[in-house]
């Protein structure tokens, strides 16, 4: 079995004990208060599963690679106990044809560039290139991170010792702005896991759930460990085989919680409102997407519970949620069951690959298409990447900001790369820069998740659903301290207590309160 180190604990890279921070904290909120009220506008740029050491592990005056322990830098096998001899070889069907990934299974158990000359005069593979995907799930990413010791990602990865690669970020263009602005080096995901998970936290840092979550969809949990149960033990080593198959189910949603009666969808399912991964039932409505669908193309009941957006209403303060390909997924999503689908999770290239599950408030029941009130809603708030661009060069845009680029451009592992997405987000960065909203604005540039990258910084402990591992975060505004790496213990909810923050906001429950709202990252 793996072990549960509960022992490790966050660093403080500023060396300074916890209270002292907090008394330095205090001491600023004045002149940060002062700050904050001149920002008008608020710009959330969400991107795609990479880790900060994957991106950033080598960023000068960062807690980076560098500053990695030996023990969450030395591997272990699966047992939680033996060293691996080497990292193990990449098992994942992404690398099925990609020969250019056997090298991995011959490094040593350590870390590596991944655009660096490999062993036996193999080139590097270059960040303008595609990797396998690696399994980012939310029982995986605990066992992963191993009560912080950060030593059994190869373990439980199914692109083996990939997850230890990382780039030399120097030459990206967010890399660039991160030196110019403010480099948030202690921020972790929200929760433990993947997109769908995060993206709920991002908006209402809270976990959706279900009273009807079918058994076939309920992940098998081991009792003595709180995490999945595997089918037989001893289990096999890394080095031997992929960790497909090992367990007995890991699946969408948690088993039945005694205390509410309700599971929790912690895995990806889909939203009942096009566009969505389900396609409309035969015969009906086109806008919603089949309740009755099964196995990947389920559907999770609409959810109530409030959100950041909600918040905002309330308060009378405008925002919207802007999407890469919205309006041609929407297009997409209400053809009838059977035409196929040129947009929703359609990789090939040249398509947009919109991925319906990056879409959060498209599963409350707000947003119901069905409904008088929900269309209103959606219209209001809910917008094509093509308004972005307008509103944006007509000074226009809401108070508050949503911005996530569609599947293409979103530098998720596997259907995409680092630079396009790179670029993409600099390049409207630079266009916000040029806006006439400018003056007045704080853009926060944050990554979901770490996409099963291995990060050496241990999450700290808050509750059941995260934090999980640490991911970059930029924060670009002419308030933003310059040139600075801000080492606040900060998280995704972090973003939800900065707007809330700002704008007055009735605070949203799970917006956990051991994290920074990210006013240190200003003057």
């Amino acid at each position: 079995m793996f072990l549960q180190n509960s022992s490790v604990r966050p660093l403080t890279p500023t060396g300074k004990s916890i209270s002292a921070l907090a008394l330095t904290a205090l001491a600023c909120l004045p002149a940060q208060a002062n700050t904050l009220a001149k920002i008008q506008t608020v710009v959330v740029i969400y991107a795609e599963n990479r880790s900060f050491d994957n991106l950033y592990g080598l960023f000068p005056g960062a807690n980076g690679i560098a500053q990695a322990s030996a023990q969450s830098r030395m591997q272990l096998d699966r047992d939680g106990k033996t060293v691996l001899a080497r990292l193990p070889p990449v098992s994942s069907a992404d690398a099925a044809s990609a020969p250019q990934w056997a090298f991995v299974g011959r490094l040593p158990n350590q870390p590596f560039r991944i655009d660096a000359p490999q062993p036996g005069g193999l080139p590097g593979v270059a960040p303008s290139l595609a990797t396998p995907d690696l399994t980012h799930r939310f029982y995986n990413n605990q066992m992963q991170i191993n009560g912080g010791a950060n030593n059994l990602f190869a373990a439980f990865s199914d692109a083996g010792g990939l997850t230890m690669g990382f780039y030399d970020g120097s030459s990206m263009a967010m890399w660039k702005l991160a030196r110019e602005y403010t480099l948030a080096d202690n921020f972790f995901m929200g929760a433990f896991g993947g997109s769908f998970l995060n993206h709920f936290w991002l908006i209402c840092a809270c976990t959706p759930s279900s009273a009807t979550a079918p058994a076939s969809r309920t992940s098998v949990i081991d009792p003595a460990t709180g995490r999945l149960a595997f089918k037989t033990l001893p289990v096999a080593s890394a080095l031997s085989s992929g960790p497909n198959g090992l367990f007995q189910r890991d699946s969408s949603f948690t088993p039945v919680d005694a205390a509410s009666g309700l599971s929790y969808a912690v895995n990806t399912i889909q939203s009942p409102f096009q566009p969505s991964g389900a396609a409309p039932a035969a015969g009906g409505d086109t806008r919603l997407a089949d309740a009755a669908a099964s196995g990947r193309s389920s559907v999770l009941p609409a959810q109530t519970t409030t959100t950041i957006g909600d918040t905002l209403s309330a308060k009378g303060v405008s925002w919207a949620w802007y999407a890469g390909a919205w309006k041609a997924a929407l297009a997409d999503g209400r053809q009838s069951p059977a035409a196929p689908r040129r947009v929703i999770y359609n990789e090939a290239a040249g398509s947009a690959n919109f991925r319906p599950h990056h879409q959060p408030f498209n599963y409350f029941a707000r947003f119901d298409p069905s409904t008088a009130k929900g269309q209103q809603e959606r219209a209001a708030h809910l917008k094509d990447e093509a308004e972005l661009h307008s509103d944006i060069a007509a000074g226009q845009l809401p108070a508050v900001v949503f911005y996530k680029p569609a599947g293409h451009l979103d530098q998720h592992p596997g259907y995409t790369d680092v630079m396009s997405g790179d670029a993409h987000i600099a390049a409207l960065v630079r266009q916000l820069q040029a806006s006439p909203q400018w003056e007045h604005m704080a853009i926060i540039v944050a990554y979901d998740e770490n996409g099963g990258f291995w990060d050496h910084a241990a999450p700290p402990k808050a509750d059941r659903w995260g934090p999980g591992s640490r991911v970059p975060a930029i924060i670009i505004s002419p308030y933003a301290k310059k040139g600075y790496v801000d080492s606040t213990l900060s998280d995704t909810t972090s973003i939800v207590k900065f707007i809330t923050r700002r704008f007055g906001l009735e605070p949203l429950p799970g917006a956990r309160s051991m994290m920074g709202d990210l006013s240190s990252a200003f003057d």
